[in-house]
C-alpha cells in the first residue's frame, strides 16, 4: 500500500511542477510560497473527516515549528528555481534528497542504509554530471562548475537539502499526531509565515494574484492531495523508501518539460534524469 501512495505523491507532485512552471512568469516566489498553502487549506481541513485528529506528544510542536521554517524557505528557493531555469535542468536535482538522507536520516529518525547506497550515489553524480555536460567544456569538472553557476540549479539544490531534513521531521510530527493532522496544521503555519514574507517582498500581491488565482487554487488542491497520500505512505514505510518513489515525479516532470514546454536537449537531459532515478532506488532500498 505504501508503494501505491508513494507513487499518487508522485503524480501530483508532477501535477504541481507543471503548473508552478507555468505561473511562474507572472507570480512573485513570494506569492506562490504563499498561495500553495494557502488554497491546500480547505482540501486538507475537508480530508481531516476521515480521521480523529489529537497531537499525542509534545515534539508534534517542536517539528512543526522546524518544519515551518524548512519548508516555507524551501518553497521560496523552489519556485526560483523553476522561474529561473528549465523544468528538465533544475527538478532532477531534487534527486540529491535521498543523498542527503543518507546523511539525515540516521542522525534525525535513526534509519541506517546499507553499503549499497554507494553505489546510487555513484548513479546520481553521474546523472547529473550528464545533465551538465557540454561537448565543448575546458575540462572534467566543468559540469560541476556549470551546475554551481546556474541560479535555478543552485537553488534546487538548497530545496534538496531542505527537503533530506523536512521528510525527516514529517515523520516525527506525523507520528506526534496524525497525518492530515500534521498535514493540515504544517500548511497553516507556512502560510502565516509565506503570508508575512509576501508582504514585506511584495508590492501590492493582489495585482498577481487576480489574474492566476485559479491556477493557485489548482496548486493548493494537489498540495493537500499530495501531502495526504505521503504522510499516509510515510506511516507505513521508512522515510528513504516512499521519498525514492516520491522522486519518480522527476521522470514525469522533465518528460512534460520536453512535451509540452519544449525544452531543449531532450533526449540527453532524460537520459540523465533516470540515472539519477535509478541512483535515487539503489540509495533508498539499499536497506
Amino acid at each position: 500500500m505504501w508503494l501505491v501512495l508513494s507513487f499518487l505523491t508522485a503524480i501530483f507532485t508532477s501535477a504541481q511542477d507543471i503548473i508552478s512552471k507555468r505561473v511562474s512568469t507572472r507570480v512573485s516566489p513570494y506569492v506562490t510560497t504563499w498561495a500553495v498553502s494557502f488554497f491546500s487549506i480547505p482540501f486538507s481541513a475537508v480530508l481531516l473527516f476521515w480521521e480523529k485528529p489529537a497531537v499525542h506528544d509534545p515534539v508534534f510542536w517542536v517539528a512543526l515549528a522546524a518544519t515551518t521554517v524548512t519548508l516555507t524557505t524551501a518553497s521560496v528557493y523552489f519556485f526560483k528555481a523553476i522561474e529561473a531555469s528549465d523544468l528538465t535542468l533544475s527538478i532532477p536535482l531534487l534527486s540529491f534528497t535521498p543523498l542527503m538522507l543518507l546523511v539525515t536520516s540516521p542522525l534525525i529518525v535513526g534509519e541506517f542504509p546499507k553499503p549499497l547506497g554507494i553505489v546510487g550515489m555513484v548513479l546520481t553524480v553521474l546523472g547529473c554530471y550528464i545533465l551538465f555536460y557540454h561537448p565543448d567544456q575546458e575540462d572534467i569538472l566543468a559540469p560541476f562548475r556549470r551546475l554551481i553557476k546556474a541560479r535555478g540549479s543552485r537553488y534546487m539544490l538548497i530545496v534538496a537539502i531542505l527537503y533530506s531534513i523536512g521528510a525527516n521531521v514529517d515523520k516525527l510530527g506525523m507520528k506526534a499526531s496524525s497525518p492530515l493532522l500534521w498535514s493540515l496544521s504544517l500548511n497553516s503555519a507556512v502560510s502565516v509565515v509565506a503570508a508575512i514574507l509576501m508582504l514585506v517582498k511584495v508590492r501590492q500581491p493582489l495585482r498577481q494574484i487576480k489574474p492566476v488565482w485559479g491556477w493557485l487554487v489548482l496548486l493548493g488542491f494537489f498540495m493537500a492531495l499530495s501531502f495526504f497520500v505521503q504522510m499516509h505512505a510515510l506511516k507505513i514505510a521508512i522515510v528513504p523508501y516512499v521519498i525514492a518513489v516520491k522522486r519518480t515525479s522527476i521522470i514525469l516532470t522533465a518528460l512534460w518539460g520536453v512535451w509540452f514546454l519544449k525544452e531543449k536537449g531532450g533526449r540527453e537531459r532524460l537520459l540523465a534524469v533516470l540515472l539519477m532515478v535509478a541512483g535515487v532506488f539503489i540509495i533508498s532500498f539499499a536497506h
